[in-house]
C-alpha cells in the first residue's frame, strides 16, 4: 500500500473540532466531498498536513494541532479601533470585513460597534486555539 508522503495528493473526511468538542468543520455535511488536496503547496495548515504523513488508504487517525501548526497565536496587535464613518455602512458585531492593504487582501471581524468607532478584529477565528482533527485516509496518488 502507498503511504501518504510530502508531495502526495490525498482525498480525505475529516472532522475538525475544539477543545471543547464543538466541530468547527467537517467533510461530512450534507452536499459537502471529501477534501482533495495535494501536499506541500501550502493549502493546508502544518499540523494536519504533517498528520497525514505515513497514513495508508483505509486508516484513521485523531490528531491534536497546537496554535503555531494552525493558525497562530492570538495577536491583540491585530486589534485596531477605526472611525465608524470609514465603514462601508452599518457594521454589526460578528461581521466579516474585508479590506485592501499595500500586502493583499486583509478579513476581519467586527468585535464591538461603539457610538463613534469600530473595533476590528484581524486574528483568524481559530487563532489561539487547539485543534484536534479526525481523518480517514480515502484515497492517496
Amino acid at each position: 500500500m502507498k503511504k501518504v508522503e510530502t508531495n502526495s495528493t490525498v482525498t480525505v473526511n475529516y472532522t475538525g473540532k475544539l477543545e471543547d468538542g464543538s466541530v468547527f468543520d467537517t467533510s461530512f455535511n450534507e452536499g459537502r466531498e471529501p477534501l482533495k488536496a495535494k501536499l506541500g503547496e501550502g493549502n493546508l495548515i502544518k499540523g494536519f498536513e504533517s498528520g497525514l504523513i505515513d497514513m495508508i488508504v483505509g486508516d484513521k487517525k485523531v490528531v491534536e494541532i497546537l496554535p503555531s501548526d494552525a493558525y497562530g497565536e492570538y495577536n491583540d496587535l491585530m486589534i485596531q479601533e477605526v472611525p465608524k464613518d470609514k465603514m462601508p455602512g452599518e457594521v454589526e458585531v460578528g461581521m466579516h470585513l474585508e479590506s485592501q492593504t499595500q500586502m493583499g487582501p486583509v478579513q476581519f471581524i467586527v468585535k464591538e460597534v461603539k457610538e463613534d468607532s469600530v473595533i476590528l478584529d484581524a486574528n483568524h477565528p481559530l487563532a489561539g486555539q487547539k485543534l484536534i482533527f479526525e481523518l480517514e485516509l480515502l484515497e492517496v496518488e
